[in-house]
């Protein structure tokens, strides 16, 4: 039996490896036991591979692959164990290096009797103020943990609630998202800012509807098919009222408008070929969104939105938002935003409603100042600018996505709903 480390035994006749910590083995073949004890009798001498194939092979001609597919796979199984570093030292050899040893993990195998004893001698008393000064510590450490500060931003929503909408003439449902309690959420609330009289069109039979109030902000995310899985991001409509007064839009009127606006000015949409097979080393999430926001006797406004996520790992990578905002006849030269961070995902619930949120530190921001704004504009960059001064951390939720879409609330002019089109661009 080979001591590998305080807790970590190599049992070179059954060939395997002995964690006493937590009871478990792990097997070996002959060439990576025999390895594995020659590099133990030299521990922090490099040993050429000559040597080692010699050992791992004995008596048998290989190819110097078979030593490198050894030595990789033999890593793979000393992985858990990070005291135990297996170096590759270029044009020489391998090198075994024993780090300092954890002082968790010996206490563990070392000194078990002792602190048996010294548990059995304190009193009653002395346990309960060490376990309670233990729990203060993780409770510390829990409550300045990202995760809490996750589920303290999740608690706030809710998601156990229909509203009915008109659009153009035809009557839906929507999932509300909602902050607070129940009183904002009449349909009235949202419906109030169409107008009656120019709510018909002809072209929308059906639609699936999203919707989202945070006390202040009511948006609708509305796609003109009959099952949001169906959604392919055409004719997707995002309206959000930031007053409480009736924006008065005209719905017929505002199709073709919008059409025009996202035809004449397009900053961030991707429009990529249909057949694109790009090859690339990184993978780009990209959601792209038009989002109208009405108010009654101004210009409508326009926020030409583009997210992208850049996974580095399972949950975790790099996050880049761009926001153009502009007004319906150009006066308002565009007003840009961009963000540049971390982001965390994590995967909760709103309701029993799967909920993807996105824990963004921001590392870069940037806003291009306009040369001219607006009267109905001037709101917006007002809002954007203290962002640009104050935001550092920021939370985006991703309520709903099919292959070809994804619903958001975004943390933008308070929270706004927006149902993007989705594209997967190769780098």
């Amino acid at each position: 039996m080979h001591k590998i480390t305080s807790y970590l035994l190599l049992d070179e006749q059954a060939k395997k490896l002995v964690d006493q910590v937590h009871g478990t083995s792990i097997d070996l073949t002959f060439s990576e036991a025999a390895i594995l004890v020659l590099l133990l009798s030299s521990p922090n001498a490099i040993l050429t591979k000559e040597a080692l194939l010699q050992v791992g092979w004995p008596d048998r001609v290989v190819a110097p692959t078979s030593l490198t597919q050894c030595i990789s796979t033999l890593r793979k199984k000393l992985e858990p164990y990070t005291e135990v570093q297996l170096k590759t030292v270029a044009r020489r050899g391998y090198q075994l290096h024993l780090a300092e040893q954890s002082h968790v993990k010996m206490l563990a195998i070392n000194d078990a009797d002792a602190i048996r004893d010294a548990l059995v001698g304190v009193s009653a008393w002395t346990k309960f103020a060490g376990i309670a000064f233990l729990g203060l510590i993780l409770a510390i450490v829990w409550y300045m943990s990202d995760h809490h500060a996750v589920v303290k931003q999740v608690a706030k929503w809710h998601a156990d609630k229909y509203i009915s909408l008109n659009i153009g003439g035809t009557l839906g449902t929507a999932q509300t998202f909602y902050i607070g309690d129940e009183e904002h959420l009449h349909p009235s609330w949202w419906q109030k800012h169409l107008a009656p009289e120019g709510n018909h069109i002809s072209s929308i039979k059906y639609f699936s509807a999203f919707a989202a109030t945070d006390g202040k902000n009511y948006s609708m995310a509305i796609c003109p098919e009959l099952d949001a899985e169906a959604c392919t991001g055409r004719g997707i409509i995002n309206i959000t009222a930031i007053d409480a007064k009736p924006a008065g839009l005209n719905m017929a009127e505002f199709i073709p408008l919008s059409q025009k606006m996202e035809q004449r000015i397009r900053y961030n949409r991707i429009v990529l070929p249909a057949d694109d097979k790009g090859k690339g080393e990184l993978l780009e999430h990209n959601y792209h969104a038009d989002i109208y926001f009405p108010v009654a006797g101004e210009l409508l406004v326009r926020n030409d939105l583009s997210m992208s996520l850049v996974y580095e790992g399972e949950n975790r990578g790099n996050f880049y938002s761009t926001s153009c905002i502009t007004d319906q006849d150009c006066l308002t030269t565009p007003i840009k935003y961009t963000i540049r961070g971390e982001f965390e995902q994590y995967q909760t619930e709103i309701n029993d409603l799967k909920v993807d949120v996105f824990y963004v530190k921001v590392l870069q921001k940037e806003l291009t100042k306009p040369d001219e704004v607006s009267n109905s504009a001037m709101q917006f960059y007002r809002e954007i600018r203290k962002h640009d001064i104050r935001d550092e951390h920021l939370f985006y939720y991703r309520v709903y996505q099919n292959e070809h879409t994804a619903v958001w609330i975004i943390p933008q002019m308070g929270q706004v709903l927006a149902w993007t089109q989705y594209n997967q661009l190769k780098l």
